[in-house]
């Protein structure tokens, strides 16, 4: 393969690379939305629900704007052909950081499900344009995306598998101090988030045995599930998405 064509390949590689991230972006923020106003439906209480996403967007979602701005708004905004659309989306971006806020501070059940379905909707478009308009105008104006971003993940998403053989951390869900009427609602809002292989280690000051039988009743053949501390005082358990 000749220099050329390697930049050629690592050019075309970005763009893609971006979309995935943005389609991961948007599927889960999807998710969370529908499921927020699933569980009004259902007589269940939201509020975990309402606290995972205000989480994945302050982790990720509004990080990813950031990042967005000091790179491709900035190349953008030199172009004459994509100005003004940069100034309409950093213009969102201070409406999802609003939003976010808003989701974080309501307490009612209608007020949450109207904040989350209205981050959600502002959000689907936001990443539309960006896919459908504003990579193609920076590609078409030869703005070169891979010396742009670097390995800047924020944007491009974390890559495949983990470098240097390290393993990723595993997250741990302490639910010692959640009322009791919460904790399974709480404990399934995070299973949900799992990608299939990955684990999440729930920490309780009693042996979740009945949370055991509520998942094979729900989750047959789909879950994983192994004691790494029993008692007495402190029980341990890595649960997670075969």
């Amino acid at each position: 393969m000749t220099a050329q064509a390697a930049r050629t390949g690592a050019q075309d590689a970005v763009p893609a690379r971006i979309r995935a991230h943005h389609d991961r972006l948007g599927r889960t923020m999807s998710d969370h939305a529908v499921t927020i106003a699933r569980s009004v439906d259902r007589l269940m209480s939201p509020a975990a629900r309402q606290a995972v996403l205000v989480a994945f967007c302050e982790e990720e979602v509004l990080p990813h704007a950031v990042a967005e701005e000091k790179t491709l708004y900035a190349a953008a905004a030199e172009l004459p052909a994509t100005e003004l659309l940069v100034r309409a989306m950093r213009d969102e971006h201070a409406a999802l950081r609003a939003l976010v806020a808003g989701l974080a501070s309501a307490t009612t059940q209608g007020e949450i499900v109207s904040a989350a379905s209205a981050l959600n909707a502002l959000f689907q478009s936001h990443l539309a344009k960006e896919n459908d308009v504003l990579l193609p105008a920076l590609a078409e104006h030869g703005v070169d995306l891979a010396s742009l971003l670097g390995g800047e993940h924020d944007v491009l998403g974390e890559p495949s598998g983990v470098s240097g053989g390290e393993e990723a951390p595993v997250a741990e869900l302490d639910v010692r101090r959640v009322i009791h009427a919460q904790r399974h609602e709480r404990i399934f809002a995070v299973y949900g988030e799992l990608a299939a292989g990955t684990t999440f280690v729930l920490v309780n000051d009693h042996d979740p045995k009945p949370l055991y039988y509520q998942f094979a009743a729900d989750h047959p053949g789909d879950f994983t599930w192994e004691y790494v501390e029993s008692g007495p005082e402190v029980w341990k358990v890595r649960i997670g998405r075969a």
